[in-house]
């Protein structure tokens, strides 16, 4: 309403200034038209110049010429009347260069009509101010002011969202400092409860404690304890940190309120502190309750690290007076802390103390137990042609390596599979295409590639399966090769079971090493030629011996030392010398040369069998373990 207002008055005062326009270019005229029309026959009564800039000719009624005398300009009485002056209107107009120019060409006008020099024009100069035009200019700014007042208005609250109509919770151009909290209470409908959370059994357990003292905090009390003010959540993406946090404020029945780390900055100075206020203000209101900081790392990183401002920065105010109200003078009890990360290593230390974040509750990435659970949750959802059990344990052997997210997406891409071949319900082959697709990304049904790419491609892969078969202590089975183009995959890919181990040998390692180039080697030994397909396998075993060499203390010439690679990008120096460097790289040299040695020695003893699995390839394109024990038979060595 107030834009259409403001235009309106805008298109008035256009139309006005249009009109006046109109009627000056109605009364202007040249000076050859005033001297022919007006000034010749005597009509021409006086000339005002106005501004230096524009002549505003009066003109008589009728006119009056040369011989006449001033006299006859006023008329004899009638009647007995008083006598009345001849009046003159201003009716036109025209434009001068320079008063000096005017008055010479108004003279020679004159002399060449033969006027008498006593009856010549009178000219007057004014300066007049022109105030409706003044009025007009000055509303049109005024106008102009207010639509760009209100255009920032509307920015604002399209950036910080609308205050609503209680003035509550909103970040409205006024509500900037306050927070905008998800706030879910005890009487939430779209609750989260601990059944609805698979995988991470252990982390459940551990946080349980504080549903217990929320639930039951006389009991503590009594005896004198003290529930921990927070928890840090920590794990990789996808595991279900924000999962369980909700499912904690289920199961314990209190309020909770959730914010992103990034909804604490802005770049006006003093918001993000404003907001941590406004949030445990509000969170000790209504305590006990559970405040949730999601990636916490936007605010926690550790102070004076990773860039150069100084102590004014915004997120080192907002930091410290998040650390003020866990654990400050004025903190109260009933407000439990949890926080969720990624990267615990950047996180401040004040904020890791007892007091704040007391307990570090760390989920991993589920095991085949754990999948075979968080399976069982989303295949509940889906319309499937056999019972979810049925598929929940194979599916969770074909998924190693996977987080909750990842099976989650799973379940859904098998469901959008299945939709798009109109099917009745979902099948296996969904859930492996799905797999696929997760694993490898979008088949490329389009590209193109000769039989000569695809015949290397083929031994590649296959000389890669069989080096991890025959190796000795190569633990990680063999699910599926493929040489269908995909994309994140390149030209082909082969999925293999992790074994759920957590420590590694150093005789595992040089097998894995093996098998990892066992595609170079088949190309070299069976094909003769070398290809760039290896470049990632390359890039796998250059890491992992590094890591063997310089981490893990596997070499007798650099010794019992662990010296990583660190990732900051201020560090400057190496911890170690340019010696020890040298001599890191001559072991991965030399380790690398002997496991190339020890592979291509196994392809060629197994020559044969690269062959036929690079044929059955190229046939089927898709080789299951079923088709790899028929033609290689058991593995000579069990995982252990």
């Amino acid at each position: 309403m107030f834009v259409l207002s403001i235009f309106t008055l805008l298109l008035l005062v256009r139309i006005m200034f249009s009109l006046m326009s109109a009627l000056e270019e109605l009364m202007q005229i040249s000076f050859q038209e005033f001297k022919t029309k007006l000034l010749e026959p005597g009509l021409a009564e006086k000339i005002v110049v106005s501004n230096k800039s524009v002549a505003k000719v009066y003109v008589r009624s009728s006119p009056c010429y040369a011989n006449q005398t001033t006299d006859d300009a006023i008329e004899t009485p009638t009647n007995g009347g008083p006598s009345r002056t001849k009046t003159s209107q201003y009716k036109y107009n025209f434009n001068i260069g320079s008063v000096e120019s005017f008055e010479e060409k108004l003279e020679e006008a004159q002399e060449a009509l033969g006027i008498d020099p006593h009856n010549h024009v009178p000219v007057i100069y004014v300066d007049e101010v022109n105030w409706f035009q003044e009025l007009m200019h000055f509303v049109l700014t005024l106008l102009i002011l207010c639509c760009l007042w209100f255009i920032g208005i509307i920015m604002l609250q399209i950036r910080f969202g609308d205050g609503g109509p209680d003035g509550q919770g909103g970040r409205g151009i006024f509500n900037i400092g306050k927070a905008q909290i998800t706030k879910m209470d005890k009487n939430a409908k779209d609750k989260v409860f601990f059944k609805d959370v698979a995988g991470c059994d252990e982390a459940k357990q551990e946080i349980m404690e504080f549903v217990h003292f929320l639930k039951n905090s006389k009991k503590y009390e009594e005896l004198g304890a003290k529930i921990p003010k927070g928890a840090l959540l920590v794990g990789p993406p996808g595991t279900g940190k924000t999962l369980l946090a909700k499912a904690t404020a289920g199961e314990s029945g209190v309020p909770f309120l959730s914010m992103s780390g990034s909804d604490f900055m802005e770049m006006i100075v003093g918001v993000g502190p404003s907001r941590v206020r406004s949030l445990f203000q509000e969170a000790r209101q209504c305590a006990p309750s559970i405040v949730f900081i999601d990636e916490i790392d936007a605010i926690g990183r550790e102070r004076g690290r990773g860039g150069f401002s100084g102590g004014n920065d915004e997120r080192e105010s907002t930091l410290n007076q998040l650390l003020v109200e866990m654990d400050g003078f004025g903190t109260t009890s009933g407000v439990v802390v949890l926080a969720g990360t990624n990267r615990p290593d950047i996180l401040d230390r004040a904020l890791l103390r007892p007091g704040r974040f007391d307990r570090q509750i760390t989920i991993d990435k589920p095991d085949i137990k754990g999948r075979d659970q968080i399976f069982q949750i989303y295949l509940k959802k889906l319309k499937l042609d056999n019972e979810p059990s049925y598929y929940s344990q194979p599916l969770a052997a074909l998924t190693p390596g996977f987080a909750g997210a990842d099976i989650a997406n799973v379940c859904n891409e098998a469901a959008l599979i299945a939709a798009r071949n109109e099917s009745a319900a979902i099948t296996m082959e969904h859930f492996e295409a799905a797999i696929d697709r997760v694993i490898g990304g979008l088949e490329k049904k389009n590209k193109v590639i000769s039989k000569l790419e695809r015949r290397t491609v083929a031994y590649h892969e296959s000389g890669r399966s069989v080096a991890g078969r025959v190796s000795n202590h190569s633990r990680d089975p063999l699910l599926k090769v493929s040489i269908v183009p995909r994309g994140n995959a390149a030209l082909g890919f082969a999925q293999y079971a992790p074994n759920e181990n957590l420590l590694m040998t150093k005789e595992q390692l040089f097998d894995v090493t093996c098998m990892t180039l066992g595609g170079r080697a088949a190309e070299q030994v069976l094909l003769g030629k070398i290809s760039t397909g290896a470049q990632n396998d390359l890039e796998k075993v250059t890491k992992m011996t590094y890591a063997q060499i310089a981490v893990y203390g596997f070499s007798d010439k650099v010794g019992l030392l662990s010296l990583p690679r660190r990732d900051d990008a201020f560090e400057m120096t190496k911890p170690y010398s340019n010696k020890t460097g040298a001599i890191i790289d001559g072991e991965v040299r030399e380790w690398v040369g002997k496991a190339y040695e020890r592979t291509v020695q196994l392809i060629e003893e197994h020559k044969e069998h690269v062959a036929q699995i690079a044929e059955l390839l190229l046939e089927k394109e898709i080789l299951h373990q079923e088709d790899l024990v028929r033609i290689l038979g058991e593995r000579p060595y069990k995982s252990g």
